[in-house]
């Protein structure tokens, strides 16, 4: 897997089930490339979506991209929550979700929603906050933009139009810490 950029901690993989257009799946593929995921997924796509021209950056020769048949063929690395994206009743409202360190979000089918296999294996449900459902490359650049936005790195949004952010504080390192002996 390829680290995230700017030195972040933690990773991220992204992906989607069913999904049956190729310029979707490009579109995915290259945002996740431009945000610094570590990889990519797909489960059950169908077979045209591999003819792919629409991902101009040829992110499958950057960060490495899985395709499995089923659900049960999934393999993420160990300690990565499951992340499923879903117009759902009960799932958490992006801007209220805390990212996991570890984690990869799959999003649903073009028409239709996650299987029920799928939703069983995630560790967490969330939903893009609109009035109907996106473009599955247009839901995950949103997260990944989420994700990224959510994680530190940058100095806290201005309250007012017209008013200027300020500078974020530079990362200062701690003191050693010394353990005692006996």
């Amino acid at each position: 897997m390829k680290p995230n950029p700017q030195n972040s901690r933690g990773y991220f993989g992204i992906g989607a089930e069913c999904i049956s257009k190729s310029v979707n799946l490009g579109g995915l593929l290259r945002s996740a490339n431009a945000f610094g995921a570590s990889f990519a997924f797909t489960v059950g796509a169908d077979d045209r979506v591999f003819k792919m021209r629409s991902d101009t950056s040829k992110a499958d020769s950057h960060l490495p991209v899985f395709h499995w048949q089923s659900v049960d063929e999934m393999q993420l690395p160990n300690g990565c929550s499951l992340v499923g994206i879903e117009i759902l009743d009960g799932a958490t409202d992006l801007p209220s979700f805390p990212h996991p360190l570890r984690c990869a979000y799959v999003l649903g089918p073009e028409r239709g929603v996650l299987s029920t296999d799928l939703l069983a294996r995630c560790d967490h449900l969330i939903r893009i906050p609109t009035n109907f459902s996106l473009n599955v490359a247009t839901a995950g650049a949103i997260i990944m933009y989420d994700r990224l936005r959510a994680s530190g790195r940058f100095a806290p949004r201005p309250v007012c139009e017209g008013s200027e952010a300020a500078e974020i504080a530079p990362h200062v390192r701690g003191q050693p810490k010394r353990r005692r002996q006996g």
